[in-house]
C-alpha cells in the first residue's frame, strides 16, 4: 500500500474536524514514505498548517469556492476532457470496470472519476502501476495545479506533488488545450445555477457535505490507511512536537 496517495487524497477532501485532527498523521506519513521530495513537502506544509490552524468554516468556504463553484477546478477528472458528452459515460464505465477488477465496488452516489477516490484506489496498487495510471490524466493535474497557482492557492502543491510522482511529462498539446479554455467565474451565480440545472450530479462533497461522494469524510480515508488499527491514535497525534519545515 502506498500511503502517500491516501494522504494526497485526504488533502483534497472537504475539510472536517477529523481532517484537522489528522494533520499530524498525514504529515508524518509523507515523511516516512519519502515519495514526495522535500521541496514539495515544504509547499504541502503550507496547506497542512492552514488545515490545522484556521477556523473550520473558513476552510470549508474556501474549498466550496474552489472545487464546487469553479467548474474549471472540478475534481471530477472527466469533466475537463469530456464535459457532459457521451464519451464521459463510457470513460466512467471503463474506470468502474478497472476498480471492480481489483475488488473496489462503489455505491450509487460515488463517481469513479472523482480525484480523491481515484487516488485512494491508486494507494492499493504497486507503485509502478499507480504511477502509470496517474500519468494518464497528467495533463489535467498539471492544468489544475497551474490554475490554482495563479490563484495563489496552497492546494496547488497537491497537484504539483501528484504530477512529480508520475515521473512523466504531460502531452504538451493536450495540456495547452486545457490551459486555453476560459476559466469560469465562481461569483457568477447565474451561470452557476445554469450548470447545476443541467447536471444530475454534484462536483465534490462540498456541494452537500452530508452526502457520501467519494471521500467527504476525510477521517475514513485516514483510518483506512491502517486497516484494523484503532483510529484513535490518529486523533491523538502530538501536534505540538511536530517540526514544520521552513517555507
Amino acid at each position: 500500500m502506498v500511503k502517500t496517495f491516501k494522504v494526497l487524497s485526504a488533502l483534497l477532501c472537504y475539510p472536517t474536524e477529523e481532517l484537522q485532527a489528522s494533520v499530524g498523521e498525514l504529515y508524518a506519513t509523507l515523511n516516512i514514505e519519502g515519495l514526495v521530495a522535500a521541496a514539495e513537502r515544504r509547499r504541502l506544509g503550507v496547506l497542512l498548517r492552514q488545515l490545522e490552524n484556521r477556523p473550520l468554516l473558513e476552510l470549508q468556504e474556501r474549498y466550496v469556492f474552489l472545487f464546487d463553484r469553479t467548474r474549471s477546478l472540478s475534481l471530477q477528472l472527466f469533466e475537463h476532457i469530456h464535459g457532459e458528452s457521451r464519451d464521459r459515460g463510457q470513460a466512467m464505465v471503463d474506470l468502474l470496470e478497472l476498480y471492480r477488477r481489483h475488488g473496489l465496488e462503489l455505491d450509487a452516489r460515488e463517481l469513479p472519476d472523482y480525484l480523491p477516490l481515484f487516488l485512494e484506489f491508486l494507494s492499493t496498487r504497486p507503485l509502478d502501476e499507480a504511477r502509470e495510471l496517474l500519468s494518464q490524466p497528467l495533463h489535467i493535474l498539471v492544468a489544475l495545479g497551474k490554475r490554482l497557482r495563479r490563484r495563489k492557492s496552497p492546494y496547488a502543491a497537491v497537484f504539483e506533488a501528484l504530477a512529480r510522482l508520475t515521473e512523466a511529462e504531460p502531452a504538451q498539446a493536450d495540456l495547452q488545450t486545457l490551459l486555453d479554455l476560459p476559466e469560469d467565474d465562481p461569483d457568477d451565480l447565474q451561470a452557476l445555477d445554469s450548470i447545476w440545472e443541467e447536471e444530475a450530479v454534484s462536483f465534490g462533497p462540498g456541494a452537500n457535505a452530508a452526502d457520501a461522494n467519494g471521500c467527504n469524510k476525510a477521517a475514513e480515508l485516514v483510518v483506512r490507511m491502517n486497516t484494523g488499527v484503532d483510529p484513535s491514535p490518529l486523533r491523538g497525534a502530538n501536534l505540538g512536537e511536530r517540526q514544520w519545515p521552513n517555507t
